[in-house]
């Protein structure tokens, strides 16, 4: 059976299929599995095993439409589901299956904080999507594949993070989903141990704000962060924001012992790895059902607001003008002393 596999955006919602792509690889007899994404995204699937083609949206809808009918599909499986996916799965006229996106329940939530959401995660509704083809979740969790060549050597750290440490990527596709520098300062702070910062180019500013406060003296500390001095004992801050591909940061993630995360797509890569995760939630909700699969995980959110969820996918600022969801949010954790794993 040759089967067409759809979601073209972004890292973690692609991360989140992979279960779908084994299952349908192995479960299946003699499937041939093809994915189509976004160019941008291709990377992510390029070395896994359980895809035999990747193709790209590109250059156009009507492109990709006339490449894919060349293959012959026997069914579409749409993990998408919006019009552009619509578009393919009429124009090639073959059995096809779809992801059920919930957005009316999810409307409810954001607008009145109705839960009428079901009490399931997002990759179980997604592997639901092929259950007529005898799909059963293996329980293996997320893939993610990380190339030889992107394996990033001990010596790119420095010397005080060689006997293990803590990543916490701080980026995020919306400020909302984002702690404050402030805040994230005292995370860090209460992490209290060797951190890798990973994000992108994007980040490094604030990346650099953070790591320049922890190379201050307590008498030189910058006083209008309002952060005490006998903090941060042993946080050492190194910041990888901008200076790696996410292949890399993906193989700096796999050697930390724990890994910090807002709502973001590393959070879904940590989880593929088997990290266990520290998710940071804001303006959004694990209750969406996209939180930490099948690994060890600790949610850090603020449920003392009725403003939360005010979207389902983030503001680049708080609508409300307060952000208690971040500012006020308590970091209630703990990190057993442990070494690199």
């Amino acid at each position: 059976m040759k089967i067409l596999v759809i979601r073209f955006s972004s890292i973690g919602d692609i991360v989140l299929t992979t279960p779908v792509v084994r299952a349908l690889k192995t479960q299946v007899d003699h499937a041939e599995i093809h994915y189509v994404t976004k160019r941008q995204y291709a990377s992510l699937l390029a070395e896994n095993p359980y895809i035999d083609k990747v193709h790209v949206l590109d250059s156009g809808l009507s492109a990709l439409i006339k490449s894919l009918r060349k293959e012959q599909f026997d069914l579409v499986v749409d993990l998408h589901h919006n019009l552009r996916t619509r578009m393919i799965k009429t124009a090639l006229g073959v059995k096809a299956v779809s992801f059920n996106k919930l957005n009316w329940e999810k409307w409810l939530m954001v607008n009145f904080k109705i839960n009428k959401l079901p009490s399931i995660h997002i990759v179980d509704r997604y592997l639901a999507t092929v259950s007529h083809l005898g799909i059963k979740n293996d329980s293996l969790g997320l893939d993610y594949f990380i190339p030889e060549k992107d394996e990033v050597p001990e010596e790119w750290l420095p010397e005080s993070h060689c006997n293990g440490f803590v990543v916490y990527a701080i980026g995020g596709q919306h400020a909302t989903k984002k702690l404050p520098v402030k805040r994230m300062i005292e995370l860090c702070d209460k992490i209290n141990r060797p951190i890798v910062l990973l994000g992108g180019k994007e980040d490094f500013e604030d990346g650099e704000t953070v790591r320049t406060f922890f190379e201050q003296n307590d008498n030189s500390r910058d006083v209008e962060l309002g952060l005490k001095d006998e903090l941060g004992k042993r946080t050492v801050v190194f910041n990888g924001c901008g200076k790696y591909n996410l292949n890399q940061s993906a193989s700096i993630t796999k050697r930390a012992s724990y890994v910090f995360t807002h709502d973001t797509g590393m959070m879904h890569i940590a989880a593929a790895l088997k990290k266990e995760v520290f998710s940071i939630w804001g303006n959004t909700i694990p209750l969406f059902g996209m939180y930490p699969y099948r690994t060890k995980f600790t949610v850090l959110e603020n449920n003392k607001l009725d403003c939360r969820p005010c979207s389902k996918i983030g503001y680049e600022k708080c609508p409300k003008g307060h952000f208690k969801c971040m500012e006020k949010m308590s970091f209630d954790f703990y990190l057993p002393e442990s070494s690199n794993t």
